[in-house]
Parts: C-alpha cells; sequence; structure tokens
C-alpha cells in the first residue's frame, strides 16, 4: 500500500512537472505569434503579450510586400530536399566504408574527415575555390555542394553503423550481395533512427542557411528564404532610424518589433513541423550513435 501511494506520488509530480516544463515551451511561440498579429504603437506602449493588441497585419504585408520571398520559399525547398538527400546518400555511403572492419584504408580516410573539423583553409580560399575554380557563383547547387559531408554527422552514423552486427552483412556476402546491395537493402533499413536524426542536422542546416548567399548570389531569384529575410529586417532597421533622425513617425507604418516576431513565424514555422515525425527517431538515433566511438 505504501509502494503504491508513493509510485502515485512520483507520477503525479512527474506529470505536473512536464506540463509545466511544456506550458513555458510553448508561452514564448504563442509571445511570438501574438506580437506579430500585434499593431506596432500598441507593442511599443504596452510591451509583448499572449493576446494581440490592436490587431494588425502590417508585419506581414512588409514581409510579403511582393513575390521575392515566395521565390525564396520556392528556391529554399528545392536546395534543403534536394540537398538533404544527397548529404545523406554520400553521408551514409561514406560512414559505411570506414565502418567496414575489412576496408584497409578505413583509418586513413576517417583521419582525413576528422583532420577537416580541426581546421579549415578560410574565408578567402574558400571563397576562390567555390566561386571562381568550381564556378557555382548564381548557381543554386552552391547551397549543396561545399557542405556535402558533415564531418560530425558522417561520424555520429558510423557509430550507429557499429552497433549493426557484421553476421548481417558476412551472411549477405555469402550469397553473393555487393557492398550497394548490403547498404541499401540491409543497413540503411536498420538504421532508420539514425537516418532521422542526421537528416534532420542536414534539414535544418540547409533551411537556416543565409551566409552562402550573402558571398555567392547576386541573382533574386536564388536567394535563400533566411538570407532574403535579413535583408528585409535590414531595410525595415534602415528606414527606423531614419525616421528616428528626421523626427518622423512614419516609423509605425514600418514596424520594427512586430517584423521580428512576424520573421520568427515565417522562417521557423514550416520546418518546426516536420520535427513531430521524426521525434522518436531523433532521440534513439542521437543517443544510439554516440555509445563508442
Amino acid at each position: 500500500m505504501k509502494n503504491s501511494l508513493e509510485s502515485k506520488a512520483i507520477d503525479t509530480f512527474s506529470y505536473l512537472f512536464m506540463a509545466l516544463f511544456s506550458i513555458f515551451c510553448i508561452v514564448p511561440f504563442i509571445l511570438i505569434i501574438s506580437s506579430s498579429l500585434s499593431d506596432e504603437k500598441a507593442v511599443k506602449l504596452t510591451g509583448f503579450a499572449l493576446f494581440p493588441k490592436d490587431f494588425s497585419l502590417t508585419a506581414y504585408e512588409v514581409i510579403f510586400q511582393d513575390n521575392t520571398i515566395f521565390t525564396a520559399y520556392k528556391t529554399t525547398i528545392i536546395f534543403t530536399v534536394v540537398g538533404t538527400i544527397l548529404c545523406m546518400i554520400v553521408t551514409s555511403a561514406m560512414a559505411y566504408a570506414i565502418s567496414v572492419k575489412t576496408f584497409t584504408h578505413r583509418n586513413k580516410i576517417a583521419f582525413f574527415v576528422y583532420f577537416t573539423m580541426l581546421f579549415s583553409g578560410g574565408l578567402i580560399p574558400s571563397y576562390l575555390l567555390i566561386a571562381k575554380y568550381l564556378g557555382l557563383s548564381d548557381n543554386i547547387m552552391v547551397y549543396i555542394l561545399p557542405g556535402l559531408v558533415n564531418p560530425f554527422n558522417m561520424f555520429l552514423l558510423r557509430n550507429f553503423f557499429k552497433q549493426i552486427p557484421d553476421s548481417l552483412a558476412e551472411s549477405a556476402k555469402i550469397d553473393g550481395a555487393n557492398d550497394i546491395y548490403i547498404l541499401f537493402k540491409i543497413i540503411l533499413p536498420l538504421a532508420k533512427p539514425a537516418m532521422a536524426t542526421i537528416g534532420l542536422f542536414y534539414g535544418l542546416g540547409f533551411w537556416n542557411e543565409w551566409f552562402t548567399a550573402t558571398l555567392f548570389i547576386d541573382n533574386k531569384d536564388l536567394y535563400s528564404l533566411q538570407y532574403l529575410i535579413m535583408k528585409v529586417m535590414r531595410e525595415v532597421e534602415f528606414m527606423y532610424q531614419l525616421d528616428y533622425l528626421q523626427g518622423a513617425t512614419v516609423s509605425y507604418v514600418l514596424p520594427q518589433n512586430t517584423v521580428r516576431m512576424a520573421t520568427a513565424v515565417v522562417t521557423v514555422g514550416p520546418i518546426i513541423f516536420v520535427y513531430p515525425f521524426l521525434q522518436k527517431y531523433f532521440i534513439k538515433g542521437l543517443v544510439v550513435g554516440a555509445v563508442k566511438g
């Protein structure tokens, strides 16, 4: 009886704690959405609130003032999807190669990849390589090719592959299967948690990409979503400072704080719906893949 009461008390406390923790996690998102739908003047006078004050869509009108953002959405979705698929193929192939104990040069390749985590050529050599020698300026592939393999993701995936018994691959080779067949038909189906984890890492990386557009993209049709949002924010801040110096009141027509909130909704909103579908794989893949190195 005593154990039963203690168990119920622990369960009750756990549920209450998780409920409060969930509320603390949800409240900031509600605050952001509410503030983005509020009037700039009301936000400046009374601050941010959980419910919109003087409902206004001015912030979204500033962001969606033309079709440029829809083009940026299309471009970002394209290189995010294509880039994630290509990165997963190349990363999984390399991770499988260096996880096979019979592969002679696996340690050399692993050291070569690990070396890139410690040292890089720098910004100027990277720019010359990508722009001059590879000719990827104003090319959508500039978002994908330079980061085709992330060393951390590759080693994480390799560690997961090492958890899979070698007997599965050995029995398949006895039946005449080659390494490509073993990778795609045996290893990858067993590595869904790790693949989902790495895919989420790559997807978020591509979705949040903005620095590449700053260096290599001049064509407006190839702007990434994050870069375009930053460009809009800089223009709004410039107009706000210009109005302030001139003593004008136009700053309420071109909102500053509400635009920041609206940009968070626009950029985070679509990608956040992907996470619930990958959550159960994400935690398992991250933990199991980090068991041993």
